[in-house]
Parts: C-alpha cells; structure tokens; sequence
C-alpha cells in the first residue's frame, strides 16, 4: 500500500531528465535522486541505505540504480534492494509530469 500524498512539490524542468542519468534535488530538506528509464520518472531518496553514499552518482540499468561506493543496487519502482550489501530499501516518492515539470508527492 503506498502512502497518501500531502503535497507536490516542483523537483526540476522535464527537459532536465536525460535518460538513465540520476538527477539530484532537494526537496523540503531531502536530497533525492530523479532518474528516467525507459518505464518512466522514479524518484529515491539519493542516500545509499548501506554506506549513507549518494545513489545519484551510481549507474542505471532498466529500472535499476547502483551506488558507486559498494555495488548495492535499488529497483526505482519500489526502493528494495536487488543487491548486496544493502538489505534495507530506500524510500521511493510518487511522481508526475505537468507542462514541462516535474514534481515529487511528499508525505507528512
């Protein structure tokens, strides 16, 4: 079951999201990583759940994100890790695209 949206906030411009590139943005204190894949716009938060490293300096693969430090990979759609190290999976925020922008659904 996912969690209620309280707000959208705008994260960056569409245009901004070259595909299986991680774009990084803050929102409302929170650093999170924004990444377009051949199934659409995902968004993480941007920290590794097992080195507390930045997940948008890794590579994607499909769905997949890897943090450069260790390895540890993430499937976007839903924060699990798909590989070790990690075991704990990361928070994953619902996403929409309206003219030309696109925003993060917080919770509270």
């Amino acid at each position: 079951m996912s969690t209620p949206v309280s707000s959208w906030e705008r994260a960056c411009a569409e245009v901004d999201l070259a595909p299986s590139r991680p774009h990084k943005v803050n929102i409302a204190g929170r650093d999170i990583a924004l990444v377009r894949t051949g199934e659409g716009v995902f968004a993480v938060d941007d920290i590794c759940s097992h080195a507390q490293w930045s997940l948008s300096d890794g590579d994607v693969e499909d769905c997949t994100i890897e943090c450069s430090l260790h390895g540890a990979r993430f499937d976007l759609r839903t924060g699990q890790p798909s590989g070790l190290p990690a075991v704990v999976p990361v928070a994953t925020y619902a996403v929409k695209i309206e003219d030309g922008s696109v925003f993060i659904g917080l919770s509270n």
